[in-house]
């Protein structure tokens, strides 16, 4: 995982819409960054849902929260249609992004081991120094536990 306190790798990826988008344009608003396996499975769901539930309240805190996985920009779209989203969700099927910010590692499940994104999340200060980060989350509950770090880190 990227570390507290340094500078958060720059990038840029495209949109549900093929539309690129970089890190800089958020310069000046709190980013959070949160990476998952894979758009319509139950976790991701859960957590992008909720995601978009609180998604006033962090832009109300001058935060904007971003998704990212390795599914392509056209199962995105589909995937916030059917789930009425509202957060940004990026594509990164090269893991341009995942690996520098080391959600893309090494993962076991059921007595397996392979590489796969980590469920984490990453706070990017409006300096664009990364402020906080989660590197194993449950899906449940994480968007508000976010939210409530935020608040403090935003005073």
């Amino acid at each position: 995982m990227v570390e507290e306190g340094t500078k958060a790798p720059p990038f840029c990826l495209k949109d549900s819409t093929g539309r690129e988008r970089c890190l800089e344009e958020f310069t000046g608003k709190w980013v959070v960054l949160y990476f998952y396996p894979k758009d319509n499975t139950s976790g991701c769901t859960l957590e992008a849902i909720e995601f978009s539930a609180l998604e006033e309240e962090f832009k109300n805190l001058g935060a904007v929260v971003i998704g990212i996985s390795p599914d392509t920009c056209e199962s995105h779209a589909r995937f916030i249609g059917k789930n009425n989203l509202t957060v940004l969700l990026l594509s990164d099927p090269e893991k341009k992004v995942l690996e520098p910010y080391g959600a893309w590692r090494l993962k076991k499940m059921y007595g397996r081991e392979s590489m796969g994104v980590a469920r984490s999340t990453v706070l990017v200060s409006p300096r664009g120094e990364v402020a906080r980060t989660w590197k194993s989350v449950k899906a449940a509950g994480h968007a508000a536990k976010v939210l409530e770090a935020l608040k403090e880190a935003a005073v």
